[in-house]
């Protein structure tokens, strides 16, 4: 297992398993640590591996060649989804379960030069659905605690997005800017903290940005990292905010200036996250 990733993303913990998981992007393998007793673990994925989420027995990951169930006691990956089969140009790209259980993710041309990517809804009953279209690079999927708002941002764009979120039905309508350019770097993966304020990492900015319900900056927290890629709520009382970093695509004298490029961070908070729902797989 190497210490450090070449893009760590899609952080996402489980109170359950008192572990914190993530993927490498480039290196097509998902982690995980148990910080009950600090053993960590490997699965190497089918394909390029750019999202997950918890699942009943294991995950769900996002891939190329589509979304599979990984079961991390055998680890095994069951196919059940190919939402973009027959189109070698896109992949997956980011991923997170609304609070019923859906699982979101977006999906985008390889090189992200185009705006083609769709955002699709995965139901436990295995429906699949398109809820947008129109994406270059779709990241930081989030909701507000009230379940009222979804949020999506475009990194190509520099732009966050925010929409009208039904819960019942899993609807996202009347796709709105929420921060219409960041001022910081391209927005990358988000979370929200249990205010309803947004977390969001700021990829080339060596910094996170929060963000209050109307869009303004709350404060932006200094990394000691160029590319944080995304953040999640973790730890006993979910006020630990833990930060996957990449390294790519940094030149030999930034990797030397930081050497916590590709780590996983931990940062203490006082405001906690929410808890991560769970995906249940269908028959």
């Amino acid at each position: 297992m190497h210490d450090t990733a070449l893009v760590a993303e899609s952080p996402m913990w489980s109170a359950e398993r008192e572990s914190l998981y993530w993927l490498d992007g480039r290196r097509d393998a998902v982690y995980r640590l148990n910080t009950r007793d600090g053993t960590r673990s490997e699965w190497a994925t089918p394909s390029k591996v750019n999202g997950l989420a918890l699942a009943s027995g294991g995950l769900i990951v996002a891939m190329k060649s589509g979304i599979a169930l990984l079961d991390t006691s055998s680890g095994t990956f069951e196919r059940i989804a190919e939402p973009e089969r027959g189109n070698a140009r896109m992949r997956m790209n980011d991923a997170k379960l609304d609070r019923a259980g859906r699982f979101w993710f977006g999906s985008m041309e390889d090189d992200g030069a185009a705006p083609i990517g769709r955002i699709f809804v995965l139901a436990g009953d295995g429906t699949l659905r398109v809820a947008d279209e129109g994406f270059t690079i779709p990241n930081g999927f989030a909701w507000s605690p009230d379940n009222r708002r979804m949020y999506l941002a475009d990194s190509k764009l520099r732009a966050i997005y925010q929409y009208d979120f039904d819960l019942e039905t899993g609807t996202a309508r009347n796709r709105r800017p929420f921060v219409a350019t960041v001022p910081l770097g391209a927005p990358d993966g988000a979370t929200t903290d249990a205010e309803g304020y947004l977390w969001s990492a700021c990829l080339g900015a060596f910094a996170l940005a929060r963000y209050a319900p109307d869009g303004s900056v709350d404060r932006t927290v200094e990394l000691p990292v160029e590319r944080p890629t995304s953040v999640m709520f973790g730890g006993p009382e979910l006020k630990t905010l833990f930060v996957t970093t990449a390294s790519r695509a940094l030149s030999p004298e930034a990797l030397a200036a930081q050497p916590l490029a590709g780590a996983v961070l931990a940062i203490d908070v006082d405001v906690p996250g929410l808890p991560e729902p769970v995906f249940t797989a269908f028959p």
